[in-house]
This record gives C-alpha cells, sequence and structure tokens, in this order.
C-alpha cells in the first residue's frame, strides 16, 4: 500500500473545512485568530503578530527539517496534528514529550547521531497556523494535518505508553522518535554525500565516520 503526504488544507469553499460553521479567522486579523484556538481548540496563546501557541500545557511539539518531515509522513507512522512552518516541519506529541526526547533518543541509539531532531516544551512558542491551510504568505505556517475542533488532544497526540493518553490510544511517541531520527539521518547522508560529489572528484569514495 503506498502512502502519500497530505498536502496543505485547501482554501475555504474547495474542499473539507478543519474551521467548520461560524465566523472565518482567516483574513479577520490576528485576535480572531488567537480567539478561535483559544475557544474552538482550548490551545493557549500569545502575541498578535504573529499568533503563537503556547506548548507544554497541552501539547509539545516535535521539529524537524521539513525534508525529512515529508520523508516520515510517506511512512505508516501514527501522528498526531502536523504543521509546516518554513523549513521546519514540527509534530504535536503529548505534553511532557519533548522532556522525553533526550532519554529516547539514547535508548534508541540515535543520541548524537540526529542532532536536527528537536523539541519545544514548556515554556516555548510555535508560529500558529491559519486554520485554513492554504492562506497566507509563502513559507507562513500551515497545518498539514490539521487538529479537529471539539476533540480533545491527549489521546490524538503521540505518547509514551501510559502517559498523556486515554486506555493507550495515543500513537506511539517511541515509534514516532524512531522514525523521525531515521529521516533526519538519511537527509544528513544526503547533503553529505551532495557536498562531497560536488566538491571531489568524481572517482573519490565516498566515507562517513
Amino acid at each position: 500500500m503506498a502512502f502519500t503526504v497530505p498536502p496543505p488544507r485547501t482554501p475555504p469553499g474547495t474542499g473539507p473545512d478543519p474551521v467548520g460553521p461560524g465566523p472565518d479567522p482567516v483574513g479577520a486579523g490576528p485576535v480572531a485568530l488567537a480567539r478561535w484556538y483559544e475557544q474552538e481548540l482550548g490551545w493557549a496563546t500569545e502575541g498578535h503578530d504573529p499568533v503563537r501557541l503556547v506548548t507544554g500545557v497541552r501539547f509539545d511539539v516535535l521539529e524537524l527539517p521539513a525534508e525529512a518531515g515529508h520523508a516520515l509522513l510517506r511512512r505508516p507512522v501514527r501522528t498526531g496534528p502536523v504543521l509546516l512552518s518554513g523549513v521546519r516541519m514540527g509534530l504535536l506529541v503529548a505534553a511532557g514529550g519533548a522532556d522525553e526526547l533526550p532519554g529516547l533518543l539514547d535508548w534508541l541509539e540515535w543520541g548524537p547521531v540526529a542532532p536536527d531532531l528537536t523539541a519545544v516544551g514548556a515554556g516555548g512558542r510555535v508560529t500558529a497556523p491559519s486554520p485554513r491551510g492554504g492562506a497566507g504568505s509563502p513559507g507562513a505556517a500551515v497545518w498539514l494535518r490539521p487538529p479537529e475542533p471539539g476533540l480533545a488532544p491527549g489521546p490524538a497526540l503521540p505518547a509514551l505508553a501510559g502517559f498523556g493518553s486515554s486506555g493507550g490510544d495515543a500513537p506511539d511517541l517511541v515509534r514516532l522518535v524512531d522514525a523521525a531520527a531515521t529521516e533526519c539521518h538519511r537527509v544528513r547522508l544526503s547533503r553529505a554525500r551532495a557536498g562531497l560529489r560536488k566538491g571531489s572528484p568524481a572517482d573519490q569514495p565516498l566515507a562517513f565516520s
């Protein structure tokens, strides 16, 4: 079975609408956008230009290069909501997941091999994507897999078994971190090979320590 990366949500009126009925927060200004996140999802926000989502309360965010993230989304790995902001992709995980990341990487024997995989937890902030993807300027934050209004985030967010989940229904944080680290490492190797080919004779062997 082939897995494909879902595109950003389509503009209003052209496809499924994650916002639902009611006033359109897109184009109504940052105050309306912040109100939508607070009222529809119960997520804390901060600032107005741009609106930022507060991490460490309802969720944390794993961040990785967009190239690695797109490869991850083609794999049969369950995720929660996923956002894209410039050259970085953010994977929402259960609150507390950011604190678990260093230990998980060591336990999975990735350690310093995947330095591009980072996390934003308590006290952090991420730019709030438009609820309706496809809006905004190039490079603006967008949802690739948007959250669903009216649903509690806990069971939908990757978590350690028995942590931050209800009855073990949450996607597996260990599997997600392992897959994300794998794709980060592949991107680093690919870039290293490309750099060697560009600056070395064509017949020079490639070597990595």
